[in-house]
């Protein structure tokens, strides 16, 4: 909030506003040859000014020490009787400020003649000033009540954004595991069954090299038991089984997007095997989310694809030219949230946005795990 829209800068902005118009009101109060009721008048304009300025009075003292004090002195305090209308205009107190205006009119008829408002044409300006502040107060009540509610609003979609945001890194998250699980769970399997084979078929291996086969063989098991249990939850029950995540074929991939229509240029260099399990993962996904993408916001447009698997970093480039919207152009920007949420998790960094000339590009680099000395 700026300097000049706190609320002491208000109440000081106010107590100018009704400094100046008491100074106004004595200069006005001239008018009526009287040196003794030109300082009452001063003096009740004052009082009225100094309650007015108060926030808890304005809408309760302030009404009716104004009405009085109009009733009484007329056309000369018709200015502050403007600002308690436009106060409870802006309070949707548009009845009590209609009653107020009625009653300090209807009891000017009895009150000072030099200052009475229905002396020749005063009447006409007088209600020209009330109604004019009353206008301006259910305006500015209905604009405060407006910026309140959108500010509202903006705060509830920020605070939606953030938690579609939150639900697409958690989404991520177990999509990760659940296909570490996969993975895992296949490779432990294989150890399991190998160890199996060579505890049957090894009769004439020494002592000590059977007992470490069948505890390799038991550790196995227990540990693919143990982890079908910690993450076989984390699968979605709705979805169909994924398989080994890791046999998963780029090519393929590209393949089934040309049948759908795309032109797809891919580039691999290197072999997959070269690259962690976690990357080869992460290549599929982020080739997938940038080709769904080039479907939805430029279809038509050719696609290239350059995936390099060779250490000591994995690289994903994805780049396609402006095109025409698809049918299903709208879309809610969470792949992309959740794809640096697995990029980051893997140590690596994800760069998505326009390319210049309409393009946008969708990259990626992944470092390999530092290798680790030691006998294998």
């Amino acid at each position: 909030m700026t300097w000049w829209r706190s609320p002491a800068w208000a109440t000081v902005g106010r107590a100018a506003f009704l400094a100046f118009l008491v100074v106004t009101i004595h200069h006005n109060s001239a008018r009526l040859d009287d040196p003794g009721g030109q300082w009452a008048v001063t003096v009740a304009a004052a009082l009225c000014a100094a309650v007015l300025t108060v926030p808890q009075l304005r809408l309760s003292a302030a009404p009716l020490l104004v009405s009085a004090a109009t009733a009484c002195w007329g056309w000369l305090l018709d200015l502050l009787l403007a600002v308690v209308l436009f106060d409870l205009a802006v309070a949707r107190r548009t009845r009590t400020a209609v009653l107020c205006a009625a009653l300090a009119l209807a009891g000017n008829l009895a009150g000072v003649r030099a200052a009475s408002v229905w002396v020749g044409q005063r009447w006409v300006s007088t209600l020209t000033v009330l109604l004019f502040g009353l206008v301006v107060g259910l305006w500015q009540g209905n604009r405060r009540r407006l910026v309140h509610t959108l500010a509202g609003q903006v705060e509830q979609l920020r605070v939606e954004a953030r938690l579609r945001e939150d639900a697409a890194r958690a989404a991520e998250r177990t999509r990760i595991a659940a296909e570490m699980h996969d993975v895992l769970a296949h490779r432990l399997s294989l150890i399991a069954l190998h160890a199996g084979v060579l505890a049957t078929r090894g009769g004439g291996l020494p002592g000590p090299v059977a007992d470490r086969l069948a505890l390799l063989r038991t550790a196995s098991v227990e540990a693919l038991t143990d982890l079908r249990e910690v993450l076989g939850a984390l699968h979605d029950p709705g979805a169909a089984p994924a398989g080994a995540p890791a046999v998963r074929d780029l090519r393929a991939l590209v393949e089934d997007a040309r049948e759908a229509g795309q032109q797809v240029e891919l580039t691999v260099t290197g072999r997959a095997p070269d690259a962690p399990t976690t990357h080869r993962l992460a290549a599929y996904r982020i080739v997938q989310e940038a080709l769904t993408n080039a479907r939805k916001h430029a279809a038509g447009a050719p696609v290239e694809v350059r995936v390099d698997y060779r250490p000591p970093t994995t690289l994903v480039h994805v780049a396609n030219p402006a095109g025409a919207a698809g049918p299903a152009a709208v879309d809610s920007g969470y792949g992309l949230v959740g794809l640096r949420e697995r990029v980051t998790a893997l140590g690596g960094h994800l760069d998505a946005g326009p390319a210049g000339t309409g393009s946008w590009r969708l990259s990626a680099r992944l470092p390999h795990p530092a290798p680790k000395d030691g006998p294998a």
